[in-house]
């Protein structure tokens, strides 16, 4: 769900997509993988020329297929191997080596390439199955997160999702967007935890908040049922978790036909309101409340906030995946500080410029999922 693109000067995205620091290492690492079979072999041919005799650069020969298997394909592999042979071979008849030397060597090399050919067929497999997982994993995230549409109830949309694990495509945020009688609808949380059961509540939650935005005449009545449908379904963590399971919420409406923005924060970090001009607006709540899950340890009527929002206004709403990433010297990103006076040409752009900068200040992306949502009033 990401928007590609790096920030130019003036926030619009570059081509290409903004790359967090992990996944620049991981590209950089498969590319001296692919290169490493070879350089060994170039090394044994080194090794040899400036050795004496008696030394052998036999290993570094039988290391090559070896670090092909997991990178290359059968093939691949295979060719590799045979060019470790003949360099293998070509070096000791070069120094004049006994032939019954040369041929163990060459029988050394032949014996690990086809432990590597043995290594690439399992790799290759295991590969299949990691992929058909990812798939999986896509399809349960289009399913359970859907990605809202570029322009709901005549307003500019765009969200970006980015999980804290490797690989991973969903985890404990959530964001939904719905055009309903009372105008945009919007939520965007944090659920507490990792793993499966997250996952689950962010299902509960987005669910509930589908039909409540339908039904129910206030932002109030809908943080009500999102209560009570993470209490139905019993979403509590096991152990310690048992008293400490909660979710973070914002939830927003934009009546159809009004300049006017209401938020209601459920222990949410607060939404950010920008002005065309560079001008920007903490939407801090008037009364605090409890997240949602925490009705247990007290009970505070929620209270909705009222805002203008005018033509060319964006609304940006985060996850502390955010505005809680550190820097190397523990310093913690602060999106309201950096957004202000800056201009971006669309919620696309705004997002793209808000992970790259996320990205720069880390130098490796954020440690916590990190859900992003925009909406702008052309």
């Amino acid at each position: 769900m990401g928007h590609g693109g790096g920030p130019t000067g003036d926030g619009r995205p570059e081509p290409g997509g903004p790359l967090s620091g992990r996944h620049r290492r991981t590209r950089r690492a498969r590319s001296f993988s692919r290169v490493l079979p070879w350089l060994l072999i170039v090394a044994g041919v080194v090794y040899d020329e400036l050795t004496p005799v008696r030394y052998t650069a036999a290993p570094l020969f039988a290391a090559a297929p070896l670090a092909a298997a997991p990178f290359y394909g059968r093939r691949g592999t295979l060719l590799t191997g045979a060019a470790a042979c003949l360099a293998a071979f070509g070096m000791r008849a070069e120094d004049g080596v006994a032939r019954s030397e040369s041929l163990t060597d060459v029988a050394t090399i032949v014996t690990v390439s086809a432990l590597a050919l043995a290594i690439n067929r399992l790799s290759r497999r295991s590969d299949a199955k990691l992929a058909t997982a990812r798939e999986i994993a896509e399809a349960a995230q289009r399913a359970v997160l859907p990605e809202p549409a570029d322009r709901i109830g005549g307003l500019d949309i765009a969200a970006h999702y980015e999980a804290a694990q490797a690989g991973a495509a969903i985890g404990g945020d959530l964001y939904a967007v719905q055009d309903t009688p009372y105008g945009v609808r919007l939520v965007l949380g944090d659920v507490r935890g990792k793993g499966m059961g997250a996952v689950a509540a962010v299902a509960v939650l987005i669910g509930a908040f589908r039909e409540a935005a339908e039904q129910e005449s206030t932002l109030e009545a809908v943080a009500q049922r999102l209560e009570r449908a993470l209490a139905r379904e019993g979403l509590r963590r096991r152990g310690v978790d048992d008293e400490e399971g909660f979710t973070t919420a914002v939830l927003a409406e934009l009546p159809h036909g009004e300049e006017l923005l209401r938020t209601l924060n459920r222990g949410h970090p607060p939404p950010l309101l920008l002005a065309p001009d560079g001008g920007l607006t903490v939407l801090e709540p008037g009364r605090f409340a409890l997240p949602l899950g925490m009705a247990d340890l007290g009970s505070w009527p929620d209270e909705t906030d009222e805002t203008g929002f005018p033509a060319g206004s964006t609304l940006f709403v985060h996850s502390d995946g955010l505005s809680e990433a550190r820097d190397r010297h523990g310093v913690f990103f602060d999106p309201a500080a950096w957004l202000r006076g800056r201009t971006f040409g669309g919620p696309d752009a705004l997002l793209t410029a808000v992970t790259a900068g996320v990205v720069t200040h880390t130098g490796d992306g954020t440690s916590d999922d990190m859900a992003l949502l925009a909406v702008r009033r052309p």
